[in-house]
């Protein structure tokens, strides 16, 4: 399972959340960006294809590792990189966290410690393709609580991944 949405969506909070109400293990693939991605996105210079490319190897590989069971939190903002991690574990189901870039922009205010600056926001939101309708997973509304977020989830059947 991939939580996505673009930074500050709650992607790990939702992620941390989900990997325990199902007992399995939590992933933040930020702890797998190389070191050259989160300068650059420090910087404030947003990531192209070609850094992403090795991160959502890592990120697959995790997810191929964690066959009987895992959560990511992962931008996973376009379809093509939704498609590299499928590569990796064909049953991966999506949570993708959607909210309005004001809610967005005061999460990332509000929190410190992150390499991800506002300013790189609204290239995230320019980027991100939402599921398309063949694409295993859900959108929930990222301004409710994480319970609800969760509930809703587990509620909708999009649990019922296969497996990778």
């Amino acid at each position: 399972m991939v939580v996505m949405g673009v930074s500050g969506s709650g992607k790990s909070t939702v992620g941390v959340a989900l990997a325990q109400r199902l007992r399995v293990p939590f992933l933040d693939a930020d702890g797998l960006h190389p070191a050259a991605n989160v300068a650059k996105m420090a910087a404030g210079e947003p990531l192209d294809d070609d850094d992403r490319g090795p991160w959502l190897a890592r990120v697959g590989q995790w997810l191929a590792d964690h066959r009987g069971g895992g959560v990511v939190s992962c931008s996973a903002l376009k379809r093509k990189y939704r498609d590299q991690l499928r590569a990796h574990c064909a049953g991966l189901g999506f949570l993708h966290l959607d909210g309005s870039a004001q809610l967005i922009v005061d999460r990332l205010l509000a929190r410190s410690g992150h390499f991800m600056p506002t300013e790189l926001l609204q290239s995230q939101f320019d980027t991100l393709e939402p599921l398309d309708a063949d694409e295993r997973g859900i959108v929930v509304d990222a301004s409710q609580d994480v319970d609800a977020v969760v509930d809703s989830f587990l509620a909708s059947g999009a649990r019922a991944c296969g497996p990778c």
